[in-house]
């Protein structure tokens, strides 16, 4: 009755005060949206009256915070709530009584809801900014109907579904912004829908197709277009012809990063570009032999080649310029006017070589990268005479000489004077020599000092206490002697000054620091309350070592004996296997339908299990083409798998250490067990017995090649190592080696066959090795041997269990079951490591839970077998992919494809599955039985989704009893997204994200 006797007392009102007024429509709308806003933060924030206002309507409620009324007609124009810390379901159809509204913002609150297609009918709109909520569902097609529209920013919220249609109807349209959705659709496609647009930015969805499109597709706004990024999609396709990125008249931004762009590019001619961003793609061939205009530059993480100096003829004076992770080769010339205005220069992890230029122009550097490269010769005094230079990192070269301190004095080693600008200073991995200066606590700044793996000598300055900033000090493997300065900064995060010959007492500051910070080497140099290391700096234990003959002779007589038992259990184990299988065929068969043949390959269990008193003498032996799977097969047949089978690292030994060489891989042209077929019977195990083919040389004779500044050892020392087999996959086999100093290395053995050339394994080691992550086991160098079946990698060996034993581990149970944050934590550390790689071009390429080692105390995620099909033949890339395809892990367009590689988003299919398995406790191998037939987990996960059954494959334990809560559905979304079709599939920033965003 109040709300009637007040709607007749408005429309009095109206009559009373013409049609300058507010009308009862709008109010009413305005009303009705309000109700939609709930303020989580203070309930006064938005203090709207539902009747202050009503008493004269032709007065604008301009009291209401965030309105606005146009002052002639008194009509609502705007509605504008940015970053209230507003929340609630909007309901967008009542807006639709504001027929002359104009602007809409509300954007960075935490509003939800879906856009009504009413929304279309509002067509005054000029102005709609949605961006930073968390609303759902596809874009309205009606927003076409906008057709005064001028500025649309729906980006950072969770739309989905295909790019909508009409968009050629905006003709006002100036700014579109949809970036950070799951949006999809062809790029070719939407560039015809768009007119007279200056701003687009599609980042972060899930757009395809290519660039290289006819003329009469972007003629429509190659007058007006300014900002493009469609960076983090799945654009598929070439770059835009020559023609057709000349025709842009203002182009002015084009970012494309992390696509999967290919083919070359011959010529960039736009007079207009100021940045390009192709990083992160699958560009090839030269680097574009001209560039007409552009200030920053980055085509970084492609694998464009040829002499890098084509540089020097662009038009182009970048002040950025990143050409890292590619395979350009050649020298660097003297450049004078093409780099007179450089800030940023990075061409780290290439092959460019030759002598560094000395003449730089008058460039203001802040950022020089040219690590990872061949560069020889001296180090240019001209690197050091840039006053506003921040960082330099000259680091895995073949450098030498002094350093060339800023200054001069009569020796060769000039004096550092004063660099107030540097914070960041790596020359590792060189050949440099002389002396480390006084004057070096002139760099005020400097946060990280790296000189690691260099010939420096002489004693350390004094002056290092002076470094007040210093985060981070890595002196190791030089020839410094004498005392550790006593005042070094108690803040730092790394130190290392090991393999030195340092003595004295080790500062009190500095003894929170682990042994391995100073030794091995410096055997001068103590620690009060520790032991003195012996003179060769080895900190062996007492009763360690095995230098002398009658050591070597009795291991090698134990190595002999261990393999010729454990060639007696495969046998028998295989025997006992055929028994089985013959007499429980039909057993299987009604329950165990024949594996999705899209994978290629059978549900038939064969496990090879030893008896008890085999287990007594070592862990449960299993083999398989694959690292064996710690796990319970969990087939239909209910019988149990190995309970305790060898992981990549970590795992339990299985037999008496054997020398290294003992199971050296043989010389003949057969193939050992590893290298089968790697369909088996079971996605997990192998049905073919393992046989051990056994070469042993004297030694080790070829070259170790470091890609770790941290290690240091010989052939000599690897070949008398003595070695546990840890597991065998489609590579080779696994050991454990322990050194004789006590510290172990995991040394992988590759297969016959598989291995790259030398000068491609070499140039693809070293980008292996210097990838550098928290939770990756970095690549710490490798041995190529003058026989082919003579190419070992090392890394270190790390204590810890794969993911497969923590999930799949039946009794005796060592591990708790994970719970759901746990689980999560898993999740999201794997997605990190993957972005961490991704973010570099570099697939991991055979993500499985074998590959994910979780050490303690926190169960943290450490990444293992990463990359290693860059050192591979294409066949053997083929065989790794059939390999994961067996065990349910390889992406499916990799199947279908003439010469299979791993890619960024077969990545994300893996690590679907892998998400999987951590939410159902269900292997990728399983063969789930339900009443349409027996189907693999993804199939099953997928089935349950379509049926609204997602709960229903959430393990049980996951978290002791706990509830099923909307994180574990919204997790098992995130997997479901992962194993779309490659178009469709999200990348791994975004599923990054997504699993961020979900609370446990």
């Amino acid at each position: 009755m109040s709300h009637f006797l007040t709607f007749c007392f408005l429309s009095l009102l109206l009559l009373l005060h013409g049609a300058n007024a507010v009308t009862e429509t709008e109010l009413r709308s305005l009303l009705e949206f309000r109700k939609g806003i709930r303020d989580e933060t203070s309930h006064q924030r938005i203090s709207w009256s539902d009747t202050s206002s009503l008493t004269d309507p032709s007065t604008c409620p301009n009291d209401w915070p965030g309105i606005s009324c146009d002052p002639e007609t008194g009509s609502i124009i705007a509605i504008n709530l940015d970053r209230r810390g507003l929340s609630g379901e909007l309901k967008f159809s009542t807006l639709s009584g504001l027929t002359r509204l104009r602007n809409l913002s509300l954007s960075g609150n935490s509003f939800s809801g879906r856009v009504v297609p009413s929304l279309g009918g509002i067509s005054s709109l000029q102005h709609l900014d949605l961006s930073d909520n968390g609303f759902y569902g596809p874009i309205p097609g009606r927003i076409s109907e906008l057709w005064s529209l001028n500025h649309l920013n729906l980006s950072s919220n969770k739309f989905e579904g295909g790019f909508p249609s009409g968009f050629r109807n905006l003709q006002q349209l100036r700014s579109l912004d949809l970036h950070k959705n799951e949006i999809w659709g062809d790029v070719g496609e939407i560039f015809t829908e768009l007119k007279n647009v200056e701003f687009v930015d599609l980042s972060c969805n899930r757009f395809n197709g290519g660039l290289s499109l006819p003329m009469e597709n972007i003629s429509s706004i190659s007058n007006t277009l300014r900002h493009l990024n469609l960076s983090h999609n799945a654009l598929n396709g070439k770059f835009f012809s020559e023609e057709s990125i000349g025709s842009f008249k203002n182009l002015e931004i084009v970012d494309l990063e992390n696509n999967q762009i290919n083919g070359s590019i011959s010529e960039i001619n736009s007079s207009t570009l100021t940045m390009l961003n192709l990083s992160s793609n699958g560009l090839s061939g030269d680097l574009p032999s001209s560039f007409k205009s552009c200030s920053v530059i980055d085509l970084s993480g492609n694998t464009f080649s040829g002499d890098v100096s084509v540089v020097q003829k662009w038009e182009a004076t970048p002040d950025v310029l990143d050409l890292s992770s590619n395979n350009l080769s050649g020298s660097l010339p003297n450049f004078t006017s093409a780099f007179s205005r450089l800030s940023v220069l990075s061409i780290r992890n290439n092959s460019v070589s030759g002598s560094l230029p000395s003449l730089w122009g008058d460039s203001q550097f802040s950022v020089i990268d040219l690590s990872s490269n061949k560069f020889s010769g001296f180090i240019p005094v001209s690197f050091f005479t840039f006053a506003s230079l921040r960082s330099l990192n000259l680091s895995r070269n073949n450098l030498e000489g002094p350093i060339p301190f800023r200054g001069s004095r009569a020796s060769e080693l000039l004096v550092l004077n004063s660099y107030p600008q540097m914070e960041l200073l790596d020359l590792s991995t060189n050949s440099l020599t002389g002396m480390l200066p006084g004057d070096i606590g002139t760099m005020e700044k400097i946060k990280v000092l790296n000189l690691a793996n260099n010939k420096l000598s002489g004693e350390l300055p004094s002056d290092l206490n002076k470094l007040s900033g210093l985060l981070f000090l890595d002196l190791s493997n030089n020839t410094f002697k004498g005392q550790i300065p006593n005042k070094l900064p108690s803040q730092m995060v790394g130190f290392n000054v090991s393999y030195n010959d340092l003595s004295g007492i080790i500062p009190e500051d500095l003894r929170s620091y682990p042994p391995s910070s100073f030794y091995p080497g410096n055997s001068k140099l103590s620690l009060p309350g520790r032991i003195p290391a012996d003179s060769s700096g080895d900190l062996s234990l007492p009763g360690k070592k095995h230098h002398s003959k009658l050591s070597i002779r009795i291991a090698i007589i134990v190595a002999s004996v261990g393999a010729a038992i454990m060639i007696l259990f495969v046998l028998f184990a295989y025997h006992r296997t055929q028994l089985k299988d013959f007499h429980g065929r039909n057993r299987f068969t009604d329950q165990a339908t024949t594996r999705d043949t899209k994978f290629g390959r059978s549900s038939r269990p064969s496990l090879f299990n030893f008896s008890s008193n085999v287990e007594q003498q070592s862990s449960s032996l299993s083999f398989s083409n694959d690292h064996l799977l710690t796990a319970n097969s969990r087939s239909l047949s209910g019988i149990p798998g190995c309970e305790a089978e060898i992981s990549e690292q970590g795992a339990p030994a299985t037999s008496a250490p054997t020398n290294l060489l003992d199971d050296y891989p043989a010389a003949s042209g057969r193939k050992s067990s590893s290298g089968g077929s790697p369909l088996s019977s079971s996605p997990r195990f192998s049905d073919q017995p393992v046989m051990l083919d056994v070469y042993s040389p004297d030694r080790l004779a070829g070259e170790l090649f470091f890609l770790d500044v941290s290690l240091k050892l010989t052939a000599e020392e690897l070949s008398r190592a003595p070695a546990e087999v840890l597991g065998r996959s489609s590579h080779g086999t696994l050991y454990k080696a322990t050194l004789d100093n006590g510290h172990m290395l995991t040394v992988k053995w590759l297969r016959v066959g598989l291995v790259r050339h030398k000068k491609d394994f070499a140039r693809e080691a070293k980008k292996i090795g210097s990838l550098k992550h928290p939770n990756i086991v970095p690549l710490r160098a490798y041995y190529w041997g003058p026989r082919e079946q003579e190419r070992l990698l090392l890394s270190d060996y790390l204590r810890g269990e794969s993911l497969a034993m923590h999930l799949y581990e039946t009794t005796p149970r060592r591990y708790s079951p994970m719970s759901f944050s746990q689980r999560l934590k898993v999740a999201v550390e794997v997605a990190q490591c993957l972005l961490y790689l991704h973010d570099r071009a570099m697939p991991h390429g055979n993500l499985k839970p074998t590959n994910i080692i979780l050490s303690s105390p926190d169960n943290t995620v450490r990444i293992t077998d990463y990359c290693v099909h860059r050192l591979m033949t294409p066949s053997g890339v083929a065989e790794q992919i059939l390999n994961m395809s067996a065990l349910g892990y390889s992406a499916p367009e990799l199947s279908s494809a003439s010469k299979p590689i791993p890619t960024l988003k077969s990545d994300v299919y893996a690590f679907g599955v892998i998400l999987m398995e951590l939410l159902t406790r269900r292997s990728a191998g399983d063969i789930i039985s339900g009443q349409t037939g027996a189907v693999d987990l993804t199939d099953w996960v997928r089935l349950c989704d379509q049926e609204g059954r997602r709960m229903d494959c959430i393990d049980r334990d996951i978290a002791g009893g706990e509830e099923f809560s909307k994180g574990m559905e919204d997790a098992l979304a995130v997997a479901i997204r992962c194993i779309l079709s490659v178009n469709e599939r999200p990348n791994i920033r975004q599923v990054l994200d997504h699993l961020t965003s979900i609370s446990a």
